[in-house]
């Protein structure tokens, strides 16, 4: 569990200094792989096949907010010509 706490909370330190996109997307993903790690160790500990069932779906739902969050960044990009989380705050319309 210390280390689920660990990487939870460098994904969440990455997630606000980091002002890329695609390093912000990566964090995410930190973030929701070390919610699955919780989810096996307290499965594991207390003998019960709900957090491997959990850790599934967190991974369904990691693919599709890969493929959904690396479509907008593409778009950004096209758009702006740059992967800066600044820029595209500064948008219009």
């Amino acid at each position: 569990m210390t280390l689920a706490g660990i990487l939870f909370v460098l994904g969440l330190i990455s997630m606000l200094i980091r002002r890329n996109m695609i390093f912000m997307l990566l964090s995410v993903e930190i973030m929701l792989n070390a919610a699955g790690l919780a989810f096996i160790v307290a499965s594991s500990h207390w003998a019960q096949p709900d957090g491997q069932v959990m850790f599934m779906f967190i991974l369904s739902m990691a693919a599709a907010e890969v493929s959904v969050g690396l479509a907008l960044i593409l778009q950004l990009y096209h758009q702006l010509k740059s992967l800066d989380s600044d820029e595209a705050s500064r948008m219009k319309g």
